[in-house]
C-alpha cells in the first residue's frame, strides 16, 4: 500500500518524462516500430517509476521523517519516547514545517522570558547597589571627617560615631534581609512549626514598637471582639517578622495621631489576620507591585517618614506567608488607609 502521495506523484512524473524520451528514441532508431516503442515506453515507465519512488521514499522522505520526529521529540522534551509509536500524517514535510514554526515560536517566548529575567536582574542589582551605596558612603564620610580632625572634639566625635554606627546597622540589616530572601526563594530556609496564640504575639510586637508609635502619636489597637486567644500552627519567629514589618509600616505610613488596628477572624481551617492603618492609602496602580523587592510607592515620602527599611520587608513577608502555604493580600483606599491581610493555619483550641 502506497502511503505517501507526494513521492508517488513526483516519481510518476519523472518516470513518465524518461519513458517518453526513451520511447521517442526507440521509435526513431527502430524505423518507426510502434510495438517496440510501446514496449520500451511501458518497461521504462514501470522500472523508472519503481526506482524513483523507492529512492524518494527510502533515501529522502524517511530522512525527512526522522528529522521531523527529532524536532518533535526535542520540542516536547520526550527524548526517550519510542519514535516508532508516533502517529504521522500523510505529509511529513508540511508537518515538519509546522513543527519548526511552533519550535521557533516557543524559542521566541523563551528568549523573551530570558530578556525579562535579565532586565529584572539588572534592576535588582541596580537597587542593591543603590541601597548598599548609601550607608557605605555615610560611614566613609563620618570616618573621614573624624580622621580629618573632628575626632578631637568630644561632642562631634560621639555624634558622628553614632551616625556611623546607625549606617552600619542599616547595612547589616540589608545584608541579613538579602540572605533571608535568598534562602526563602530557594527553599533553603527551614520552618519550625508550633502552636501559639497569634494575639499574644501581636501584643509583644506592639510593646516592641510602642516607642516608635508614640513618636508619631499613633495608637496601637486591636479590633473590638478580637482581643482573645487565636491559636495558629506556624513558625513563631517568622510570623513575628511578618507582624513587625506590617505594624511598622502602619506606624510609618499612617497619619500622625492616627491608629494602627489589628483584627483576627476565625475562617474555620485558617485564621485571617489583618493590620490596618488610616493613612493616605496607596493608589491602585501600585498594589500589584507592592510585594516586589525594593519597590517603593513614593521614595520621597519614605525618606520624609524617617529612617527607611531595606526595601525588602514586604517581599520577605510574602515569601514567609507563602512558605506556610498561605496567602497575603492588600487593599487600600486613597485618603482612608491600607489594610494587609494574611492567613495562617488554625490550631486546635480556638
Amino acid at each position: 500500500m502506497i502511503r505517501n502521495p507526494k513521492p508517488v506523484s513526483i516519481a510518476f512524473i519523472i518516470a513518465l518524462i524518461l519513458a517518453i524520451f526513451v520511447a521517442i528514441t526507440t521509435f526513431l532508431v527502430d524505423d518507426y516500430n510502434k510495438v517496440s516503442t510501446l514496449i520500451s515506453f511501458g518497461v521504462t515507465l514501470l522500472f523508472s517509476f519503481l526506482l524513483f519512488f523507492y529512492s524518494l521514499e527510502f533515501f529522502i522522505y524517511r530522512k525527512i521523517k526522522l528529522i521531523y520526529k527529532t524536532i518533535h521529540s526535542l520540542k516536547t522534551q520526550k527524548y526517550d519516547a519510542k519514535l516508532s509509536n508516533f502517529s504521522w500524517s500523510q505529509d511529513p514535510i508540511a508537518n515538519m514545517n509546522k513543527e519548526v514554526i511552533s519550535w521557533a515560536r516557543d524559542q521566541k517566548e523563551a528568549i523573551d522570558e530570558l530578556k525579562r529575567l535579565a532586565e529584572f536582574r539588572k534592576e535588582f542589582l541596580g537597587n542593591v547597589s543603590h541601597e548598599l551605596k548609601t550607608p557605605i558612603f555615610n560611614i566613609q564620610g563620618y570616618i573621614h571627617t573624624l580622621i580629618d580632625g573632628a575626632l578631637e572634639d568630644p561632642e562631634v566625635n560621639i555624634r558622628f560615631l553614632k551616625k556611623a554606627a546607625k549606617s552600619a546597622d542599616r547595612l547589616s540589616d540589608l545584608v541579613a534581609d538579602l540572605l533571608a530572601i535568598s534562602q526563602l526563594e530557594s527553599g533553603e530556609l527551614n520552618m519550625e512549626f508550633e502552636r501559639f496564640d497569634i494575639n499574644s504575639l501581636l501584643k509583644d510586637v506592639y510593646e516592641q514598637l510602642e516607642v516608635r508609635a508614640k513618636e508619631r502619636g499613633i495608637s496601637l489597637l486591636i479590633k473590638e471582639g478580637c482581643n482573645k486567644p487565636f491559636y495558629v500552627f506556624a513558625d513563631r519567629y517568622r510570623i513575628r517578622q511578618v507582624l513587625v514589618n506590617l505594624v511598622g509600616n502602619a506606624i510609618k505610613y499612617g497619619k500622625e495621631m492616627g491608629t494602627a488596628n489589628a483584627a483576627f477572624y476565625d475562617m474555620d481551617e485558617n485564621i485571617l489576620i489583618e493590620i490596618a492603618d488610616n493613612g493616605d492609602g496607596i493608589e491602585q496602580e501600585h498594589l500589584p507591585r507592592i510585594f516586589e523587592r525594593f519597590y517603593r510607592v513614593d521614595k520621597s515620602r519614605a525618606r520624609e517618614s524617617g529612617p527607611g527599611g531595606t526595601g525588602l520587608g514586604l517581599a520577605i513577608v510574602k515569601h514567609i506567608i507563602e512558605a506556610h502555604n498561605q496567602t497575603i493580600n492588600v487593599r487600600s483606599t486613597i485618603g482612608h488607609g491600607t489594610t494587609f491581610g494574611f492567613t495562617l493555619k488554625a490550631a486546635a483550641g480556638n
